[in-house]
């Protein structure tokens, strides 16, 4: 895996901090000391010369007026390199929490083409009535190998389709057999952007959000973040009428050009965000803003059929360590509900797979 810059910031210099200029400062003074003194000072410092700066130090003691000037000194230098960094104004706990950042992260990258293929016929094996969506997904994967990117890059997706079809599922598949981390954010849960990206400092209860925090976690530049059920985001308003809307949120996210220098409310400075595997679901897109499907144009899928219900039942069955006969009640229970005019979505199922595992 490659390593990539990921925050749009320089560092504060270690150099620079009020200490090291305090000593550079102090034995400077003790240079001109020495010298006034007729003694000879070390021009550099280094391990030869370090017995003899200890020894003159210890006999030439700086003035208690020059001491304090050099400490005034060496403040007032540092904050002013410190200014010159955003890092540098935040507070020292949450700098300290951007410092796992100081090397860059990590970006998973696909060694082969064939790597793409098998994924691709690992997605499709396991929900093959999702066949569009693994499609897009096989063409990026093998774009991003073929034009030789720096890692696996994924346009944004928005999978619609009647709930209980395994649409986030195939989502945690995906990110499980490309070895990214995963993460599910429930629109309904939190419909606001608050729970996403974070909110800004002097809201009592100000944090970053889940998706700096995923990335400060495990140090990896292109998750799978799923967004579940987003067309049922709502919209939460402050006591000014400022509105957040988890939706609005998404836009800067979902645009490369400006996920690039993506700036958290809550750290003010910028982040490339631009290699996320976006992976919004829903029930029906009419519900949703433009700009947000200009971004993620609606692909339609279907539930799968009764065949392929039964192969679902039946390979999570022997995943779960579940007896033939168990397996196959389960079956016949589907083909049951079928003969009776239903069609039982994949929560059902899983419902029932459960249940035999409890039993």
């Amino acid at each position: 895996m490659r390593r990539i810059p990921f925050i749009d910031a320089a560092f504060p210099d270690p150099n620079m901090s009020r200490t090291r200029i305090e000593q550079r400062l102090a034995r400077h003074q003790h240079g001109l000391l020495a010298r006034k003194a007729g003694l000879e000072f070390p021009k550099q410092q280094n391990d030869a010369t370090e017995g003899q700066l200890e020894a003159i130090t210890r006999h030439i003691e700086i003035p208690w007026k020059k001491s304090q000037r050099i400490a005034r000194r060496a403040a007032s230098i540092s904050a002013c390199a410190s200014q010159r960094s955003p890092l540098g104004r935040m507070k020292t706990e949450d700098r300290k929490r951007l410092d796992v950042l100081h090397n860059g992260v990590e970006l998973v990258a696909l060694p082969s083409e064939h790597r793409a293929d098998e994924i691709a016929a690992e997605l499709h094996d396991g929900f093959p009535w999702l066949g569009r969506a693994t499609e897009e997904i096989w063409h990026s994967l093998r774009r991003s190998v073929q034009t030789g990117e720096s890692g696996i890059r994924i346009r944004p997706l928005l999978l619609v389709g009647p709930p209980g079809i395994a649409k986030s599922h195939w989502a945690r598949q995906l990110a499980h057999l490309i070895g990214v981390p995963g993460m599910t954010l429930e629109a309904t849960a939190e419909n606001a952007s608050f729970g996403l990206v974070g909110s800004q400092r002097g809201w009592g209860n100000a944090a970053p959000g889940r998706l700096m925090k995923l990335i400060l976690a495990r140090l990896v530049a292109n998750p799978v973040v799923i967004v579940d059920e987003v067309e049922k985001a709502g919209l939460a308003k402050s006591n000014k009428g400022q509105s957040f809307s988890l939706t609005d949120a998404l836009l800067p996210l979902l645009e490369p050009m400006t996920a690039r220098t993506w700036s958290c409310p809550y750290f003010e400075v910028g982040f490339d965000m631009s290699w996320i595997a976006w992976i919004l679901t829903a029930n029906d897109w009419r519900h949703l803003p433009e700009p947000l499907l200009s971004r993620c144009p609606p692909m339609q899928l279907q539930g799968p059929s009764n065949a392929q219900r039964l192969a679902f039942a039946r390979r999570q069955g022997a995943t779960r360590g579940l007896s033939d006969a168990s397996v196959e009640a389960i079956c016949a229970t589907l083909d049951w509900a079928v003969a009776q005019g239903h069609q039982p979505d994949l929560r059902r199922v899983i419902r029932l797979l459960e249940n035999a595992e409890r039993l």
